[in-house]
């Protein structure tokens, strides 16, 4: 008789649940994948169709179509031409809800991080979504992973985090406003708080 994995069983009930109670339970969570793991301390939900802010917003497209499946994958973008960033589906499927992996803390194989993030400094090796997916080595052919059974893991804590804080989310022009960001309080690995550049203004069109 096959033994069965009740830590998969575990993260697919944690990430069935609405994306604003799913995301600071995901604090303290480890990443994993091979040699290399890392302890969430930031994260950042995303509503799909509730939420402007959202790759989902305005429906499903070829690049946001995991968005749309079951929790539990691994939602990954290529952003500014040069960066991954990644995600996790959550919520009942074709909710397109996910939360953004922001930061984190390598706990293991910290050695394999650093050939991967040259010239960075330890506490600098998982702060930000780009230099997390760099860390993990993840990028778009890791898209759709199952982080339950897939070789990269999503472990949940044994406890919700305490000393959680919230705040706006990083970078976003459509709503900004909400605090849909939350992190472990003084964690020195939570990456600096960027507010959106303004669009220029339309150049008006003469006569």
């Amino acid at each position: 008789m096959a033994a069965v994995d009740s830590s998969a069983g575990d993260l697919r009930t944690l990430l069935a649940g609405p994306v604003l109670q799913v995301a600071p339970r995901l604090l303290g969570a480890v990443l994993r994948r091979g040699d290399v793991a890392v302890r969430l301390t930031e994260v950042e939900a995303y509503d799909g169709p509730n939420d402007p802010g959202s790759h989902a917003y305005r429906g499903m497209t070829a690049r946001n179509a995991v968005m749309f499946g079951p929790a539990g994958h691994l939602y990954v973008y290529f952003t500014y031409g040069m960066h991954h960033c990644c995600n996790v589906v959550c919520g009942p499927e074709g909710r397109a809800s996910a939360v953004l992996f922001r930061a984190g803390e390598v706990v293991t194989g910290v050695e394999d991080a650093r050939a991967r993030r040259l010239r960075s400094t330890d506490r600098d090796l998982a702060r930000g979504p780009a230099r997390l997916c760099q860390a993990l080595a993840i990028d778009r052919v890791d898209n759709g992973t199952d982080l339950a059974s897939g070789g990269i893991r999503l472990e949940p804590a044994a406890a919700p985090a305490t000393g959680v804080r919230t705040g706006p989310r990083v970078g976003l022009r459509e709503a900004a406003d909400r605090p849909w960001r939350f992190w472990l309080d003084g964690e020195p690995t939570v990456s600096r708080y960027v507010a959106a550049k303004p669009r220029p203004p339309r150049a008006r069109r003469t006569p």
